[in-house]
């Protein structure tokens, strides 16, 4: 097995005078580009470990206090359009971001946008501040982006509910590392992506137009359980699954506006997020991108290609390339 866990960078090994620009460019690459300035450069120290989940990517950061920020600029610079949800594990942080300001302690989740600024600081009166950070595109979210956006920089619980099960999974990430294989790591981001989704939910759900229990909720959860096991079949349309549950056809596209999506966007985005999922699974990579577009609704490779690109930025080839490659193991530094 590999260690898929590597560190990455570690202060201790470079000058004190050239670790803040050292930190910048790696954070930079790691994650995303921000201006950093450390609260105090005479006794600046940070390590980052790093684990390839496939498409997402979780990091464990330490650092003395600094200072980041996010801006317009840099947005423009560089955007990889990411979320990215983080576990506070020691010392405090500030945000901002959206027009919400928080401040996180030791337990607390923050979620935040590669393609909106921020500020935030970090500072502890112990130990180096530390947190984990997944980071993963926005369109593994089956979230409605103006939904999820009132979330940005709002504390979030990780000692309760479903975010204590989110926290926990990653903390258990990083104690069983050395025990999971590449292929273990791409289904593990997937688990994270799917946590993190529960943990976003849980905390919109009192902003739902409808409620849990309303017969339109319900109906909505039939049909959408309809949807998910007849993807296969590329004559899953509106009318056939409005005439399944007898309903209009009308009505069926209105239960889906209320959910905020429509019938063949839904439909589209389990059938793409069905194909990600196996072009990223290195024990099916015998089969052809066409096999694996037409297993999950897509008879034409062509249709895939175009629909693949449009929501992923990439082409299929591109993107199964890109993902089996980060599977390899990891050297040791």
């Amino acid at each position: 097995m590999g260690t898929l866990l590597e560190d990455v960078f570690d202060s201790a090994q470079l000058p004190v005078g050239d670790r803040a620009e050292a930190w910048a460019e790696l954070t930079a690459r790691a994650l995303i580009t921000t201006r950093i300035k450390f609260l105090n450069p005479a006794e600046c120290r940070a390590g980052l470990q790093a684990m390839p989940l496939g498409a997402p990517h979780m990091s464990v950061m330490s650092y003395t206090p600094l200072f980041s920020q996010r801006t317009p600029k840099l947005i423009r610079q560089s955007d990889p359009e990411h979320y990215q949800m983080a576990l506070i594990r020691r010392g405090h942080q500030g945000i901002e971001q959206n027009r919400t300001r928080t401040l996180l302690g030791p337990g607390q989740l923050v979620f935040y946008d590669s393609s909106r600024p921020f500020d935030a600081v970090t500072y502890t009166d112990q130990a180096d501040p530390e947190a984990i950070v997944l980071q993963f595109p926005k369109w593994m979210l089956p979230l409605p982006e103006q939904k999820v956006t009132r979330l940005l920089a709002e504390p979030l619980s990780g000692t309760q509910g479903v975010g204590r099960l989110y926290a926990q999974f990653l903390n258990s990430l990083i104690e069983e590392h050395l025990q999971c294989t590449p292929r273990d790591a791409a289904r593990l981001g997937h688990t994270a992506v799917d946590l993190a989704t529960a943990v976003l939910g849980h905390h919109l759900d009192d902003e739902m137009t409808l409620p849990v229990q309303s017969p339109q909720r319900v109906l909505f959860l039939r049909i959408t359980a309809f949807i998910n096991q007849h993807l296969p079949a590329p004559e899953l349309r509106p009318a056939t699954i409005a005439a399944a549950h007898q309903i209009s056809l009308r009505y069926l596209h209105r239960i889906f506006q209320l959910h905020g999506t429509s019938v063949n966007a839904y439909i589209k985005r389990q059938r793409l997020d069905r194909c990600r999922r196996d072009l990223a699974d290195p024990e099916l990579h015998h089969l052809t991108i066409e096999a694996i577009a037409a297993r999950w609704g897509f008879p034409r490779l062509t249709d895939f290609s175009r629909a693949f690109r449009a929501a992923v930025g990439v082409p299929p080839s591109q993107y199964r390339t890109t993902i089996l490659s980060a599977h390899t193991p990891l050297r040791e530094p």
